[in-house]
């Protein structure tokens, strides 16, 4: 609640006084020259409510009015969020190893293994990657975010854009091995530089996914590929996937068998292209890992909001003003009719 004119409101106090002195003033209902003769008899003492009714709706409608006239307005406040969003590119792995498995020191066995795969537990590292990845899209509405697939060569599975469900739509497309079962560090971060220089966002940012090592001759190196970035203020963030107790599926004689692999990602290599733009390296070794790793980056780079307090004010006055004239009425009805006094 707020008022225009406040100071209006200090009418009170000469109304008040007003009324207090009519109240106490007793009006005659003759006029004669003399009261000589009236001394003797007894007069009506106290307040009389009933005869001063009209005057005290007179009083309540003159105390609407002077409410009034301090213009009484209601505030109704809103907040309206601007986001200012980040343009992210998400570089992922799809060479052939991204179809092993790692298992957990918790599974002793391999009938352990094989039950936990076939029940879900247990899913392939590209699998993990995207439910993941997923998870982290929907947690940033606000973000223009695209998607590059990498192997010997990238290519950009979705410009930046903020219709994620269409990028969810690329996303699940990608398998292990489509483009080839070697890995390049270098391209898909000049492939995500390329796309994310020419960007009006004050923040641009590549996450890029990898469990293998750089073994891709390319014209420039995976740290001239980072300096790049950093030249465009891009930062890096990379993610080694994978774990030293890993294995992948293979068809033989005896069906189904889990093969131990060996292969890892460059640990160096990884947190000296983050470093240089600028950015942090994670590892997972697991699901859980992957998922920790997430919720580290969206911590990491938050959404600026603008949040400007608008208050819409509703006039009070117009209503108040129409009841002291409904009371007003009111009373001048009751003064020449009910109450009217006859000699």
């Amino acid at each position: 609640m707020n008022f225009a004119y406040p100071w209006m409101l200090l009418l009170y106090i000469p109304l008040i006084g007003l009324l207090v002195y009519a109240l106490k003033r007793k009006n005659p209902t003759v006029i004669i020259s003399s009261v000589k003769l009236f001394t003797s008899g007894t007069a009506e003492k106290g307040f009389n409510l009933r005869a001063n009714i009209p005057l005290l709706l007179y009083a309540v409608a003159t105390a609407i009015l002077v409410l009034a006239l301090s213009r009484p307005q209601r505030g109704i406040e809103e907040l309206k969020q601007r986001a200012e969003g980040i343009d992210i590119m998400l570089a992922i792995d799809v060479s052939g190893s991204m179809q092993s498995i790692d298992v957990p020191e918790k599974y002793t066995n391999g009938r352990e293994v094989a039950a936990a795969i076939n029940s879900g537990k247990l899913k392939p590292r590209i699998d993990i990657a995207k439910e993941e990845i997923k998870k982290f899209i929907e947690k940033r509405p606000n973000d223009r975010i695209g998607l590059v697939a990498f192997a010997p060569l990238p290519y950009v599975a979705c410009p930046p854009t903020l219709d994620h469900a269409w990028l969810f739509a690329h996303l699940e497309r990608l398998q292990p091995g489509i483009i080839g079962d070697s890995t390049g560090i270098a391209g898909p971060i000049t492939s995500a530089v390329n796309r994310l220089k020419n960007c009006d966002s004050k923040r641009k940012v590549v996450v890029l996914f990898t469990d293998g090592k750089n073994n891709v001759n390319a014209q420039i190196t995976p740290i001239q590929a980072a300096k790049l970035a950093k030249t465009f203020d891009i930062i890096t963030y990379t993610v080694g996937i994978g774990s030293r107790n890993a294995f992948i599926i293979q068809n033989g004689f005896m069906g189904k068998q889990l093969v131990p692999i060996k292969d890892e990602f460059d640990e160096k290599l990884l947190k000296d292209i983050a470093g240089t733009t600028g950015g942090r390296y994670f590892t997972a070794s697991d699901a859980e890992g992957l998922q920790k790793t997430m919720d580290e980056i969206d911590k990491l780079e938050k959404t600026s909001l603008e949040q400007p307090r608008y208050v819409d004010y509703r006039e009070l006055a117009p209503p108040l003003v129409l009841t002291a004239l409904i009371i007003i009425l009111s009373g001048f009805i009751l003064s020449t009719t009910l109450f009217l006094k006859v000699p």
